[in-house]
């Protein structure tokens, strides 16, 4: 068998897949790939009946790619560019505009946000369990990792999202890329957007795959995401030891959030918290909280707010203690649950140092309409914490 020939038996193998997958029927990707080759005076003059079979095979059009991990048309498009790489500049995958969502990142995708004000992000490409194995615990300068799966679309929300966020530097790339057997190359296309950006078509320089071709942004976001991120290319690394290292080895030179101009690109902003200016008493009562060295665990009474003792809790873990209080309805107030978990906290840590523990009262200065309240061992207290010594 020649090679002209031996292509042409591999361009129909593939295209029959797509063919006979139904979901193809309906997809721009099949679509897109037999106009394409339609388009090509060689392909059409070397199988005019399977094109004109495939064409008969159309529906409506539902989704413009559907990112499957084997994408049989996109397979049989690159086949065809071998023959005829005009094949290449066409079709492409149209993508729809997607619907913004409130917050950083801006977009919906397959990831994992760890961190907002870290200069590192990660995308593990084809290989998904990395994302569970690298944010399963701390990494020092982790701001989001996920994975990639198109040239087109993919690289398209990557690029949203990151420059979502002035704190991401360095973006890593690690992880299997999709074979070129599947048709999509979304790690070396994303590479080389970052190493050569883009013609005047939109398609990125020297990328390899099917479809990579940016359509939805222009060449100014585009060029400011690679003056924004420095490439760290690992393609193929799978060790997640290695990578945790790499990433904070990364992170020590981090060089501080960019200025953006960008229109379309919002960001979140830092905000200081306020100090609470005045302090209201919960409805619900209050408590008193005393650990207890010796029986290494920490007491709990609640009173009402006119200083009536009415529950007792005991627990070595406090998780158990405040899970109680809620269930209970003895907690009204987000500002009093909050306060509640604090002292609990110290109150453990006293028990585990040894160190002596005094509640703190909760911030804040008391209104003056709120009165002093009684306590059940007759000593007066504005509010938690000063309680009897």
């Amino acid at each position: 068998m020649t090679k002209v020939s031996e292509t042409l038996t591999r361009l129909e193998a593939e295209l029959r897949q797509a063919m006979t997958a139904k979901k193809c029927w309906r997809c721009g990707c099949f679509q897109d790939t037999v106009k394409a080759l339609q388009d090509s005076e060689y392909i059409k003059a070397s199988l005019p009946a399977l094109l004109d079979e495939a064409r008969k095979l159309f529906e409506p059009k539902r989704y413009d790619c559907l990112g499957c991990e084997v994408c049989w048309p996109a397979v049989a498009q690159n086949i065809a560019a071998e023959r005829d790489p005009a094949v290449a500049e066409g079709g492409h995958c149209a993508t729809l505009e997607p619907e913004l969502q409130q917050g950083w990142p801006p977009l919906p995708g397959d990831y994992r946000v760890i961190r907002f004000q870290a200069p590192v992000a990660v995308c593990t490409l084809n290989t998904a369990h990395l994302i569970t194995q690298l944010s399963s615990g701390p990494v020092k300068g982790l701001a989001i990792i996920g994975n990639l799966h198109t040239e087109n679309l993919g690289i398209e929300h990557l690029i949203r999202n990151l420059l979502a966020n002035p704190n991401i530097r360095f973006l890593l790339l690690c992880g299997e890329d999709t074979q070129r057997a599947i048709g999509h190359l979304p790690g070396q296309s994303l590479a080389s957007l970052l190493r050569h950006g883009v013609n005047e078509k939109g398609r990125i320089i020297e990328a390899k795959g099917k479809r990579p071709f940016i359509k939805n942004l222009d060449t100014r976001h585009i060029d400011t995401f690679r003056q924004q991120v420095e490439l760290i290319d690992c393609t193929g690394e799978t060790d997640p030891v290695r990578l945790r290292n790499l990433i904070e080895e990364t992170a020590h030179n981090d060089p501080g959030p960019v200025s953006s101009t960008l229109t379309g690109i919002t960001s979140i902003l830092a905000e200081n918290a306020i100090a609470p200016q005045r302090l209201r008493l919960d409805p619900a009562g209050y408590f008193v909280v005393y650990p207890d060295q010796d029986r290494k665990q920490i007491t709990l009474e609640h009173y009402s707010n006119k200083g009536v003792l009415d529950r007792i809790f005991n627990a070595a873990d406090p998780a158990a203690l405040y899970t109680t209080v809620i269930d209970e309805g003895l907690i009204s107030r987000l500002d009093h649950a909050a306060y509640l978990g604090r002292e609990l906290a110290r109150a453990e840590r006293s028990i585990i140092s040894g160190d002596a523990y005094v509640q703190d009262r909760a911030a804040g200065d008391i209104e003056e309409s709120q009165i002093e309240k009684q306590t059940a061992c007759g000593c007066t207290t504005s509010l938690e914490g000063e309680s009897c010594d």
